[in-house]
C-alpha cells in the first residue's frame, strides 16, 4: 500500500473524511469498551444513544452544545485566517468572570438593563484576553498558540482566587462559590422545565452570522485570502495586522458570550469548574465541521453528546469519567488520519518481483 499525491484537494474527500473517522471513532470506542470488560454494542449503545432516547436528553444536548458551537464557529473563522487561538477556553473563563462580576456588583439594577450588561460583558472579557493575543503577536511577534494556551491557565488560576477569596460566598457553607446571581441577571428559559436558555438559540444563529460575514462580505475574503494565500493578501494591500485583530476579538467575544450563557444559564454562579474543557474541545468542534461555521453546528452536537455518553457511562456502566476524554482523543486522531485522503489516493499493489540475479 503507498499513498499517491492527488494534484489538487479532493472536495469528495473533504467531507466525507470526518463521516469515516466517526465511523471509525465509534469502531475504535467499541474495542476500548471490550477491553475494559464491557460487550462493545450495549456499552456504545449506552454512551451514543441512550443520552438521547431517555427523558430530557434533546435539551441535555443542546446546553451542552450551545457553547461548543458558539466557540467552535469562532474558531473555525480564526483558522480559515490562519490564526491559531488555542486559548478558546481562557476567553470562555475570563468572559464567565466579567459577566458573573458586573452580576454581583449590581444585582438590584432592572432586568431590562442588568441582563443586557451582563452579556456585553461576557462579550468584552473573552474579546480582551483575545486582544491581549493579538498584541502580543502584531506588535512583539509572539506565536499565538503559545501565549493563548498559557493565558488560558493564568485566567482558571484568577476564577479560583475570586471564588476563594473576594467574591466568595459568606453564606456558601465554605464552598468555593459565589453567591447565586440575581433574576434579573439569570438567562430565560426558552422551553419551561427543560433548561433549555437563550444561549440554545444564539449559538446556531452566531454560527449562520459567522458564515454569511466569511462568504458574503468583503472581510470574509479578506479573511479568507490572508489565510490561504498570504502572500497574494499583502500583494492586494490587505493589512494582515488589522485581520489578525479581527480574528482574534470576533473568536474572543464568542468564546466569552459562550462563557457568560453558561455561568447565567445552567450554573448560576461562579465556581471553579464552570468548564469541562468545552474550549479544547472547541477547537476540535471547529476541524470536524471543516472549519466552516454551519459544519460547527453538526460537530458541536456530536461533541456535546460525548459528554452527555461520558455521564450515562459512569452511571450505566461503572466507567471513568475520563471515557469522554478518550472518544474526543482517538475522534482527533483519527479525524487527522482521514485527511490524508484529502491530498492523496491509496494504491495497492502486489509483491515487487524479486531484482534479477538475486540468489534464490
Amino acid at each position: 500500500m503507498r499513498f499517491e499525491p492527488r494534484g489538487k484537494v479532493s472536495r469528495f474527500w473533504t467531507y466525507a473524511s470526518p463521516v469515516l473517522a466517526i465511523a471509525l471513532t465509534i469502531v475504535g470506542t467499541g474495542a476500548i469498551f471490550w477491553a475494559l470488560g464491557q460487550a462493545p454494542g450495549p456499552a456504545v449503545y449506552t454512551f451514543l444513544v441512550a443520552p438521547l432516547v431517555q427523558t430530557g436528553g434533546l435539551s441535555a444536548l443542546a446546553i451542552k452544545a450551545a457553547p461548543l458551537i458558539m466557540m467552535g464557529a469562532g474558531l473555525a473563522l480564526c483558522y480559515r485566517a490562519s490564526v491559531w487561538n488555542i486559548g478558546a477556553e481562557g476567553q470562555f473563563t475570563l468572559g464567565a468572570i466579567f459577566a458573573g462580576g458586573f452580576a454581583l456588583a449590581f444585582p438590584n439594577l432592572p432586568g431590562w438593563l442588568l441582563y443586557p450588561a451582563t452579556l456585553a460583558a461576557g462579550v468584552v472579557g473573552g474579546a480582551l484576553l483575545a486582544a491581549v493575543v493579538a498584541a502580543l503577536r502584531t506588535e512583539l511577534n509572539v506565536n499565538e498558540i503559545l501565549s493563548s494556551l498559557m493565558l488560558t491557565y493564568a485566567t482558571q488560576y484568577l476564577l479560583v482566587y475570586l471564588v476563594t477569596g473576594p467574591w466568595k460566598d459568606p453564606q456558601g457553607f465554605g464552598f468555593p462559590q459565589t453567591a447565586l446571581f440575581s433574576d434579573g441577571a439569570t438567562t430565560p428559559t426558552l422551553i419551561a422545565g427543560t433548561g433549555v436558555h437563550l444561549g440554545c438559540l444564539v449559538a446556531p444563529i452566531a454560527a449562520i452570522a459567522v458564515w454569511a460575514a466569511l462568504s458574503r462580505s468583503v472581510l470574509g475574503f479578506e479573511l479568507r485570502v490572508v489565510g490561504e494565500a498570504p502572500r497574494a493578501a499583502r500583494f492586494a494591500g490587505f493589512s494582515e495586522r488589522g485581520l489578525i485583530w479581527v480574528a482574534m476579538l470576533v473568536s474572543g467575544g464568542l468564546a466569552g458570550l459562550a462563557g457568560m450563557f453558561e455561568v447565567t444559564g445552567p450554573i448560576g454562579q461562579l465556581t471553579p469548574d464552570i468548564s469541562p474543557g468545552y474550549g479544547f474541545t472547541a477547537i476540535i468542534v471547529a476541524f470536524l465541521g471543516r472549519l466552516h461555521p454551519i459544519g460547527a453546528i453538526f460537530a458541536g452536537l456530536l461533541l456535546a453528546l460525548s459528554y452527555l455518553g461520558g455521564d450515562a457511562a459512569q452511571v450505566d456502566l461503572g466507567l471513568p469519567n475520563a471515557v469522554t476524554g478518550v472518544f474526543q482523543g482517538v475522534l482527533l486522531f483519527l479525524l487527522l488520519a482521514c485527511d490524508i485522503l484529502i491530498l492523496f489516493r491509496v494504491r495497492l499493489s502486489g509483491p515487487r518481483a524479486a531484482p534479477a540475479g538475486a540468489a534464490e
